[in-house]
C-alpha cells in the first residue's frame, strides 16, 4: 500500500544518510592520518621535481587532479579525460586515446601548476601494499609480460620462450630482487614503487583518498563530491581482484626475516594510509 511505500522510502532515505555520514567521518579520519602522520613536514611544492609529477593526470576543464598508482584501480585513470559528461553505463566503455604526455602534470616554472595544485580537487587511490606487490607479480610475471620479463628478471632467455617451456620467476624471486641492494640503488619501477613516493601526500593535501579495499563506495563518494554521481556509473570491482586474503598463502617461501625486511621498504605506505601491521606474516 502506499504507507508501505512511503515507510520503505524513508528507510532508504535514512540509509542514504548513514552511509553518506561513514563515509564523510572515513575521509576526515583518512586525511587526519595523513596529517599526524606527515607531522612536521613542511607542505612546499618546491621539493617536486618533474619526475615526482609524472603520475599525476590533469583535467583542467573540471579542475580535477589524480594522482595514478600502479596497480590500485586503473578505472579512474579515464575520469580525468571525459571532456563532456554525458550519460555513459560503464567507464570500461570509453575508449580514450592518451598521446605522449597529454594531461600529465609537469612542475616547471609555470606558476599556473602550482596553483593547480593548490585550487584543483585533488584525490588519489591506494591498496594494501603487500598485496599491491602480489598483484603487480601476478600481472606481469605470470603473464609473461615482454616489458617486464626482459627488464627485470635474470632469466637467460625471452618471455616468448620462458612461455612455451612454463618457466618464469617465482614469487620469491621477486620478492628478492626488491630486497638486492642494487635494485634499491636506483628508483623502484612504478608497479612496485612505494606509494608515497609517487604522489607524495605529505606535500600535497589531497581532498579525497580512496582504498582499493572500499573501492566501490569510495568512488560513489568520489563521484558526488565531483558532482558526477549521476553522469558516470562505477563498474564493479574484477572477479580475479588479489584478496587480502590470499598475503599468507603467497608469502609462504619468503623467510620470515626477509619479510621484515619488505615490511621497512614499504612500512610508509602502510603508515601513511592506515594499513595495520601484518604481524601474521612478521612475528614468529
Amino acid at each position: 500500500d502506499q504507507s508501505g511505500t512511503f515507510n520503505s522510502r524513508i528507510f532508504l532515505r535514512y540509509l542514504h544518510l548513514v552511509f553518506a555520514a561513514k563515509s564523510s567521518e572515513q575521509q576526515r579520519l583518512r586525511k587526519d592520518l595523513l596529517r599526524k602522520q606527515c607531522g612536521g613536514v613542511n607542505q612546499s611544492l618546491v621539493n617536486l621535481n618533474k619526475i615526482d609529477l609524472k603520475n599525476f593526470i590533469v583535467d583542467d576543464q573540471h579542475g580535477i587532479i589524480y594522482c595514478y598508482i600502479p596497480k590500485v584501480t586503473h578505472h579512474l585513470r579515464l575520469l580525468t579525460f571525459i571532456k563532456a559528461y554525458k550519460r555513459v553505463p560503464y567507464l570500461k566503455d570509453l575508449v580514450i586515446c592518451l598521446k605522449g604526455d597529454q594531461g600529465r602534470l609537469f612542475m616547471t616554472q609555470n606558476i599556473g601548476h602550482a596553483a593547480k595544485l593548490k585550487h584543483y580537487t585533488k584525490f588519489l587511490f591506494v591498496r594494501d601494499p603487500f598485496v599491491r606487490l602480489i598483484s603487480a607479480y601476478r600481472d606481469k610475471m605470470l603473464n609473461y609480460d615482454q616489458y617486464f620479463f626482459k627488464g627485470y628478471t635474470d632469466l637467460p632467455y625471452n618471455h616468448e620462450v620462458a612461455k612455451k617451456n612454463g618457466l618464469r620467476p617465482s614469487f620469491y624471486n621477486f620478492i628478492q630482487y626488491i630486497l638486492d641492494p642494487r635494485t634499491q640503488t636506483y628508483a623502484f619501477e612504478p608497479h612496485w614503487r612505494q606509494m608515497y613516493r609517487l604522489c607524495h601526500p605529505c606535500l600535497i593535501e589531497y581532498d579525497f583518498v580512496g582504498h582499493q579495499e572500499s573501492l566501490q563506495e569510495d568512488a560513489q563518494e568520489l563521484l558526488k563530491m565531483l558532482k558526477m554521481e549521476n553522469d558516470i556509473k562505477f563498474p564493479p570491482s574484477y572477479a580475479n581482484m588479489t584478496s587480502a586474503d590470499s598475503v599468507m598463502y603467497w608469502f609462504q617461501s619468503v623467510p620470515v626475516e626477509d619479510r621484515r625486511k619488505l615490511y621497512r621498504i614499504y612500512e610508509e605506505d602502510f603508515q601513511l594510509f592506515g594499513y595495520r601491521r601484518p604481524t601474521e606474516l612478521l612475528d614468529d
